[in-house]
C-alpha cells in the first residue's frame, strides 16, 4: 500500500505541510502530489490518501484543489473501498467558514463513497502552533499500519 499525499493551497502552506507529513511518514512508499496536477481517475482504492486543503476567500476550496475536484464532480467515479484523511487549514477569525476548505474536500469524497478515517485535524493560524509541526504530531496518530494489515 501505499500513502498518497495530496494538496491543494493558495499561497503553498498546503504543499508545506504535505512535504512534512511524506518525511514524517517516511516509513512507508509515500508520493506527494499537486491536486491541480492530478487526476481523480489516478485515485487508488489500494492506497491511502492524505488530503492536505487549506481555504480560500469565504471558505472555499483553494485555487490549486477546484480543477480536481471539478472533474471528480463531472466523471463521479466509484470510490468505493478508498480510504483518506484529511489535514485542514484554515484561521478562526472567519467563523462558519474556518477550515472549510478541508471539509469540502472530504464530503466529495464521502459523496463518491470514499472513507474517511482518522481525526480530520483543523489547523488554526490564529494559532502559535505551526502547520508543520501539528502535521507531523497529526501523521503519528493515522491508523496506516491497521490499514496495511486490514
Amino acid at each position: 500500500m501505499r500513502v498518497v499525499v495530496l494538496f491543494g493551497s493558495e499561497l503553498g502552506t498546503a504543499e508545506m505541510v504535505a512535504e512534512a507529513l511524506a518525511d514524517e511518514l517516511s516509513a512507508y512508499d509515500v508520493s506527494v502530489f499537486d491536486m491541480f496536477d492530478f487526476d481523480p481517475g489516478d485515485l487508488d482504492a489500494d492506497d491511502f490518501h492524505i488530503v492536505v486543503c487549506s481555504t480560500y476567500g469565504d471558505g472555499e476550496l483553494p485555487t490549486g484543489a477546484e480543477p480536481f475536484f471539478a472533474l471528480l464532480d463531472a466523471a463521479q467515479p466509484d470510490l468505493a473501498g478508498l480510504r483518506f484523511a484529511v489535514f485542514g487549514l484554515g484561521d478562526t477569525i472567519y467563523g462558519d467558514t474556518y477550515n472549510r476548505g478541508g471539509e469540502i474536500a472530504a464530503e466529495k469524497l464521502i459523496a463518491r463513497g470514499a472513507i474517511q478515517v482518522g481525526e480530520h485535524a483543523r489547523h488554526d493560524s490564529s494559532t502559535e502552533v505551526r502547520p508543520k509541526d501539528m502535521a507531523r504530531e497529526w501523521a503519528g496518530t493515522l491508523p496506516i499500519p491497521a490499514l496495511m494489515t486490514g
